[in-house]
């Protein structure tokens, strides 16, 4: 295939030769290298290059021992696939575009045979379809041909790091097993189907380090799926560091994101590390990606692709990390590349595997569940221990079944603590009780005309629109009733009939409130949570449960 530089074997010594001037070996370059490692573990890391191109596979594997690796080479995919079961290999280096073994044949079976093994893709040429494709099917990175040797040892050099990252995570897992009986790892509650395939998908990806984006609008809890990630991912000894696109202007958030050098601005009196390289061997969260600005998404890229970062006001290169990326927004990212707000190539580095977020009003079964867990939680930080909590009546739980919630769990949350910080010991808390947000005028922008609806043909429009504010109407109606059925339907001059047909035509929950108006005492019977159905235990390990986190 192709070579290791642009010509063949005399560059390759010329590579290796290079490598004299620039191996890690001395002290001052391994302080000032943040992936150098010690001679004892490189040796203790075994790799496999996997090439039918003869110059390639040995100036690799050249370049690899002289850094210290155990290296292994393969001419051929079945000597290759061979190799992987008879011995198990911690990195594999392996040509994409092989005959009759391919690349993706090789990577399907390494990580088969230990999924804990990395492998990186090398090709000569190079796609974004195919970068992709190997990047989903669990390849750690992909190598275009040609490459320098330097290219080369960064590559490895990250990877051996990630390596030891997950020798080190696999052993204060086991440390807190024996003690604990269990890890701390972040459990989720949730019993709706849609999100129960989100957490899944986030369980599956966080054994990998693929680069995972999160969309889902404000208040899901994106932040705290991306937390979930990180803690059953090989990185979960490290620290998984958050930012914020759009807390920031531009200056401050290239300094925050990447560092700088003394005296590269007014008040920079010292050097001072990014959060790229506070991240460095853990997990970078970027919150509200489309919000950063194009040269911002361009210097990013530049760390995606081989993990260098330079401060503001340095000239040369000052890192090389290795970190893995979780973005999240509340915005289509399809929608903001073809806005050309954020960079394609940007777009699909960072969407290797994406999952979407289903919104409060979507998961009516889970609204119990979650507001039963919040009364607790703010009753246990708010009040005496030992206080008797109040309790949900079937018409209240009725009532926030039926409350569109746009700030999502959030908003849920806001709303249960609130009556939680009101509310006496062990009283019952009614409908009323229930705090109402007048969201007929601030809700505008959210309840205005969905956008494509001028362009849909006038019949199809119409029906859009009525829908549209059926639903809309029948969430405020729902609320200033205050669950109450009957009052409902006098409020809006219809019969019960009509109100229900139209609830059911929209996926309206009917409150549990009675039919008629009844005495409030018989209105204000407590809600007694019933234990879980056999099939709903085992799903007890979706939604919510660190709610500091949202």
């Amino acid at each position: 295939m192709s070579h290791l530089t642009s010509t063949s074997e005399q560059q390759v010594t010329t590579a290796i030769a290079h490598l004299g001037n620039f191996s890690p070996s001395s002290d001052a370059t391994r302080a000032a290298d943040p992936l150098s490692l010690d001679p004892a573990i490189k040796a203790s890391i075994s790799v496999l290059v996997v090439d039918d191109d003869r110059t390639l596979r040995e100036g690799c594997a050249s370049v690899l021992q002289v850094e210290g690796y155990n290296v292994a080479t393969a001419g051929r995919g079945d000597d290759a696939l061979e190799q992987i079961k008879r011995k198990k290999f911690d990195l594999i280096l392996v040509d994409l575009y092989m005959t009759p073994v391919s690349g993706m044949d090789i990577l399907k079976a390494a990580l088969q045979a230990n999924k804990n093994t990395l492998v990186v893709l090398m090709t000569g040429n190079p796609s974004v379809t195919s970068s992709v494709e190997a990047l989903r099917a669990g390849g750690w990175d992909y190598l275009a041909k040609p490459f320098a040797a330097a290219h080369l040892q960064v590559l490895v050099g990250r990877a051996a790091h990630a390596i030891m990252v997950a020798r080190e995570t696999s052993v204060i897992r086991d440390q807190l097993l024996k003690s604990h009986g269990n890890s701390d790892k972040i459990t989720l509650l949730g019993i709706s189907p849609a999100f129960r395939h989100a957490v899944e998908l986030a369980r599956k990806v966080a054994a990998t380090d693929a680069s995972v984006m999160l969309v889902g609008e404000s208040g899901t809890g994106k932040e705290v799926i991306a937390q979930f990630i990180h803690r059953h991912s090989r990185r979960a000894s490290r620290k998984m560091v958050p930012i914020n696109c759009a807390a920031l202007p531009e200056p401050l958030l290239e300094s925050e994101m990447f560092g700088h050098r003394k005296g590269a601005f007014t008040g920079a009196d010292r050097d001072k590390p990014g959060l790229l390289e506070t991240a460095n061997g853990g997990t970078l969260f970027l919150d509200e990606l489309t919000e950063l600005t194009h040269p911002l998404q361009a210097k990013l890229l530049r760390v995606l692709q081989d993990g260098v970062v330079r401060r503001v006001g340095s000239e040369q290169q000052d890192a090389v990390v290795d970190v893995r990326f979780i973005s999240a927004t509340n915005r289509d990212p399809q929608e903001a590349v073809t806005a050309r707000v954020l960079r394609e190539d940007l777009f699909y580095r960072l969407r290797v595997v994406p999952i979407k977020l289903p919104p409060l009003r979507n998961r009516p079964e889970d609204i119990e569940l979650l507001a039963t867990h919040f009364l607790s939680h703010y009753w246990g930080r708010h009040r005496q221990r030992g206080a008797t909590p109040p309790v949900l009546t079937a018409a209240a739980m009725g009532l926030l079944r039926t409350r569109t919630w746009r700030g999502n769990v959030r908003e849920l949350q806001n709303v249960i603590e609130h009556l939680v910080v009101l509310a006496e010991p062990g009283q019952p808390i009614r409908p009323e009780d229930v705090p109402v947000v007048d969201d007929g005028v601030a809700a505008a922008p959210e309840g205005a005309l969905p956008a494509s609806i001028m362009n849909e043909a006038y019949h199809l429009a119409k029906d859009t629109l009525i829908a549209h504010f059926e639903r809309a109407y029948l969430g405020r109606l729902v609320a200033r009733a205050s669950g109450n059925m009957s009052r409902a339907a006098r409020l809006a001059s219809i019969d019960r009939t009509t109100l229900y047909r139209l609830m059911e035509k929209h996926n309206f929950k009917r409150p549990d409130a009675p039919d008629v108006e009844m005495p409030i005492a018989a209105q204000m019977e407590p809600i007694v949570p019933q234990p879980p159905v056999a099939n709903r235990e085992a799903s007890l390990t979706s939604g919510w449960i660190e709610s500091g986190l949202l």
